[in-house]
């Protein structure tokens, strides 16, 4: 298996994603969007980092008992009830998604949404993987 990360010099220089990522593979995992719920159900923090740590450390908890690690995946969406508010802790975000993924960044896109299923969740971060 092997993700190959494009980032075309005649694009604006990415940070904290990669424009682009081809793939090759034989199993693709298919990551169901993680929030902040802890085992029990019940939501883990208020503010966005701490939501944001748990949503992705969820997203790689069910990527590893698919078989995956963090650099396996190919394609990771996070959505966002106050984009604003995810921007203004992009820098802290983004020190959270190394220590917990490394610096081998999937391609991304953050969206804005109005709610998430729970509503004190503030953060959802769903993903595909690519398993040699």
């Amino acid at each position: 298996m092997s993700l190959h990360r494009h980032n075309p010099a005649e694009l604006s220089p990415p940070t904290g994603f990669s424009h682009a990522v081809t793939a090759s593979g034989t199993r693709i995992v298919f990551l169901a969007g993680q929030t902040a719920l802890d085992g029990e159900g019940k939501v883990v923090g208020a503010a966005l980092p701490e939501q944001f740590e748990t949503a992705l450390t969820n997203l790689l908890a069910a990527l590893a008992a698919a078989g995956g690690t963090a650099h396996d995946l190919a394609r990771v969406t996070v959505y966002a009830t106050d984009v604003e508010d995810y921007r203004a802790h992009a820098v802290e975000l983004g020190r959270i998604w190394r220590r917990l993924a490394g610096r081998d960044y999937p391609a991304m896109a953050v969206i804005g949404v109005v709610r998430l299923w729970d509503e004190e969740c503030l953060v959802e971060v769903d993903g595909v993987a690519v398993l040699p």
